[in-house]
């Protein structure tokens, strides 16, 4: 196991992650297992999950497969790992909805949805993960994966930037709020990183439209460990004074 920046080392810590299944949360859980943490993986394609363990060590996952729209259940899920495995020291909350649809074409059925799953879902498990009997005592830290959507404007794109740009706003209330507790919340927020996700939004795209937005990236598109490793960054403890910021992470898209 490489470890070339021993600077972030979780001491086999457990951390939450969503969206493990693929893409950038599955770059993510390896990137943590690599800094010796143990990653409790959520999503609800086990299949997919299984595939993410199998890129880590043995002993430094576990797998819960479960939609996040059913919030009821997440305060249970947690408690029964705290009961099993161990305190919490971390959340990285990288599941999303995105769906590109012009103002035109707005539905609401469509924005409910992705505001459960790119909102109120993060702060349901939040809540749930920041409680005294399951964080550990010393602290921990909160990490959500956003967009630069939320800071930026993008045709098409307006249902999807309203939910990151909530949760960044959420994120910098929380961080104040729980610093007295020694818990971190901060935000990352990629640009354009190629995954299924991302390859999905593009099918409605023309060839031209998605060579503009690569173009726009003065250092090209990302890639998922790109964000992983500044994901890991955030969330390892030795990060201990850096809370409420919102760290972009682009190829120099929004410096422009």
């Amino acid at each position: 196991m490489s470890t070339d920046v021993p600077f972030v080392d979780f001491g086999r810590g457990w951390v939450v992650l969503t969206g493990a299944s693929s893409g950038i949360g599955r770059a993510i859980a390896v990137e943590l297992a690599r800094r010796f943490a143990r990653v409790v993986l959520v999503g609800r394609n086990e299949a997919n999950l299984q595939a993410t363990a199998a890129l880590m060590p043995e002993g430094a996952s576990r797998i819960v497969v479960q939609d996040l729209r059913q919030v009821d259940v997440l305060m249970p899920l947690v408690r029964e790992h705290v009961e099993q495995h161990g305190r919490i020291c971390g959340l990285c909350y990288c599941s999303g909805v995105v769906e590109t649809r012009p103002l035109g074409s707005f539905q609401a059925s469509g924005f409910h949805e992705m505001v459960e799953v790119n909102v109120a879902a993060a702060l349901e498990l939040s809540k749930a993960v920041c409680r005294r009997d399951v964080m550990t005592p010393e602290g921990g830290a909160l990490l959500f994966i956003t967009s630069i959507y939320g800071n930026v404007g993008m045709p098409g794109q307006m249902a999807y930037s309203a939910t990151k740009g909530a949760l960044q706003s959420a994120a910098r209330s929380m961080a104040i709020e729980l610093a007295r507790r020694r818990i971190r919340v901060n935000t990352l927020s990629p640009g354009l990183v190629r995954t299924p996700m991302t390859e999905a939004a593009f099918a409605v795209l023309s060839k031209e439209q998605v060579k503009h937005l690569e173009d726009a990236h003065p250092l090209g598109t990302g890639k998922p460990e790109d964000v992983a490793r500044a994901a890991a960054f955030l969330l390892a403890p030795q990060s201990g004074w850096i809370t409420g910021i919102d760290l972009v992470i682009d190829g120099g898209y929004t410096a422009q």
